[in-house]
């Protein structure tokens, strides 16, 4: 596969012909798996589309355009391939894990801190209230 590749893809195919086979997902997963093969790290389209049996090279060209949307992979000729190693997307995607549950950690302690305001505002307005019936000449 690809060096530096630390992503791993569980495939089981019971029915290629089946409709689940055939989704979006199933066939990306199969996709990247022949990428991952690949002693260059590089996949001809047209190889692809035998292999996965996909009736319509679109679908393919779907799958390409998300990966390379995303950086998984670059084309490098109309119907070439080339997987990027993921050994430094996964270390910024981790990276980025970890400022992400940072802020959502940070976010809920501050949503803490405003229900905890929320009710004193509540209580202070219901004992205004309350005083505003009891003394209705002040």
């Amino acid at each position: 596969g690809v060096q530096g590749n630390s992503v791993q893809f569980l495939i089981t195919v019971p029915n290629p012909k089946t409709r689940s086979q055939r989704s979006l997902h199933v066939l990306t997963t199969k996709f990247v798996q022949l990428l991952q093969e690949s002693k260059s790290g590089e996949l001809d389209l047209r190889d692809a589309v035998r292999a996965l049996a996909v009736g319509q090279k679109r679908r393919i060209y779907d799958i390409t355009n998300v990966l390379e949307g995303i950086g998984l992979i670059m084309k490098i000729s109309k119907s070439n391939v080339k997987g990027h190693t993921l050994g430094e997307n996964t270390q910024l995607l981790a990276n980025r894990l970890v400022e992400l549950k940072s802020d959502v950690k940070g976010l809920e302690q501050m949503e803490c801190v405003l229900d905890q305001q929320k009710l004193w505002v509540e209580q202070s307005i219901k004992n205004i209230t309350e005083d505003c019936r009891k003394y209705p000449f002040l």
